[in-house]
């Protein structure tokens, strides 16, 4: 971020995606800058400062996913969304909850290197078009001049103008390849060899991580094969510069920038939390649930984990939870983990009005993607205002007599109600499309009416 954000700038972010739920972004806004204030406070106190993780409460497609990850893409925070039900208690047949710090660290080193690489994305195309200049222009020529010009003080003069002559040629070739005149020259060039066999090495549920380590370290000891192939300019300097940006990037501060960057601003959103709450005490395939969250309780509350890249902290983490909690309510996870949750927001479910917003207002709205995907074929959606009214109102009806799906509702019925569209938009090119409500009614009525047909169909 160029500047910390303030908490009502934050929300007026999210409104631009994301409909109503106020209560919900308030809450996220005052975690995320809670967190550039414990950057602010003396140092004897800021390790004491325990981030305020967050339990979401509302049905599916609410917005609960949607607010996290558009949090963690303003505080530029490495962001990781995992479901809680994927977990299990030790021994039991699952992954361990500390892998969700490994790939959390995974994501940040990724992050981390792609901006280090658009630092250093200047030098590595100077270098490539010097490479490239090699190439298409050997060097040994040069050398050949320089040493003539050192063995014959006689030809000294014939062998300097060969060497000005060669500098001249270079300067040439490089306008050239600026001006893009040697785009359909073929060059050669040394590439490593994808078809290189794999080292498959099968480990255990639970220990992925282990794996990765034993791919890495085998991969690292076998030679680095390589193969000739001749391609074209552009492809060849693309080759290059990828080439010269990882020589150029030091991997041992990314790796530090990364750890730095998990521990005081990763993000984790856990989803269905909702299923692993309950205490139960019998046997069956439940047993682990409480399992789970006492394994989960060191991650939350801070703990030292083993990764690749070294020792990860998870002091700061800020964790947010999400769950319908239509069986369980949050008072059923156990006290630990509760204590670790001190901030509960309600979503509340999506009204019609809310889905006549969400198809015309945010920046990524339904209706703006579908205008947009049809345009590609030269054919022009227009959706009247009574249109968009209809597909609310059949979108609100369908959830309040099914299950609720929130939001997700609206892209199956738009998918419905547009799919003759854009199946012969090929041949509609040139045309304009109006969507009216008899439009809508006519395309969707009968499956509304058809309580089977909706429930399979919508």
């Amino acid at each position: 971020m160029q500047h910390p954000l303030t908490p009502a700038e934050i929300v007026r972010e999210l409104d631009k995606f994301i409909i109503g739920q106020h209560e919900a972004k308030r809450m996220v806004a005052i975690a995320l800058r809670n967190r550039w204030r414990r950057q602010q406070v003396p140092e004897h106190l800021r390790d004491e400062i325990a981030p305020k993780n967050i339990i979401m409460i509302g049905p599916t497609g609410v917005g609960k996913t949607e607010i996290a990850r558009r949090l963690a893409r303003l505080a530029q925070s490495p962001f990781l969304k995992i479901e809680a039900s994927k977990f299990t208690e030790v021994g039991y047949v699952g992954r361990d909850v500390e892998s969700m710090v490994r790939d959390l660290m995974e994501l940040a080193v990724s992050m981390v290197r792609s901006e280090e690489l658009e630092t250093v994305k200047i030098k590595a195309e100077e270098l490539a078009e010097e490479k490239l200049l090699d190439i298409l222009l050997p060097p040994k020529r040069q050398q050949e001049s320089k040493e003539q010009l050192l063995e014959a003080p006689k030809t000294s003069k014939a062998a300097q103008e060969e060497a000005e002559q060669a500098d001249s040629t270079r300067e040439k070739l490089r306008k050239l390849l600026k001006k893009g005149s040697l785009d359909d020259r073929y060059v050669e060039l040394d590439v490593p060899d994808r078809n290189f066999p794999m080292i498959e090495i099968f480990a255990g549920t639970g220990m992925e991580d282990m794996d990765f380590n034993l791919r890495d370290m085998l991969g690292s000891m076998l030679p680095q094969r390589t193969k000739r192939r001749k391609v074209k300019i552009p492809e060849a300097r693309e080759i290059l510069i990828q080439q010269e940006s990882q020589r150029l990037i030091d991997m041992d501060k990314v790796i530090k920038l990364a750890v730095e960057r998990v521990e005081h601003s990763g993000i984790i959103f856990l989803d269905e939390i909702d299923k692993i709450a309950g205490r139960e005490s019998g046997r069956g395939p439940d047993v682990s649930r409480e399992g789970v969250q006492r394994d989960l309780l060191p991650i939350v509350e801070g703990s030292t984990v083993t990764t690749k890249y070294g020792m990860v902290k998870t002091d700061h983490i800020l964790f947010i939870a999400s769950g319908a909690f239509h069986i369980s309510k949050p008072s059923d996870l156990i006290p630990e983990l509760q204590g670790r949750f001190p901030i509960r927001v309600e979503l509340t479910p999506l009204s019609k009005e809310d889905f006549v917003r969400i198809l015309k207002e945010p920046e990524n709205a339904l209706i703006a993607q579908y205008e947009s995907l049809l345009a590609t074929e030269e054919v022009t959606l227009v959706f009247g205002d009574e249109a968009i009214d209809e597909i609310a109102e059949l979108a609100y009806e369908v959830n309040a007599r099914m299950e609720n799906i929130g939001a997700r509702r609206l892209h199956t019925i738009m998918e419905k109600l547009l799919s003759d569209v854009s199946f012969n938009a090929p041949e509609l090119k040139g045309q304009t499309i109006p969507i009216t409500r008899d439009y809508v009614r006519e395309t969707l009525q009968n499956i509304i009416k058809d309580e089977d047909l909706s429930r399979y169909i919508l």
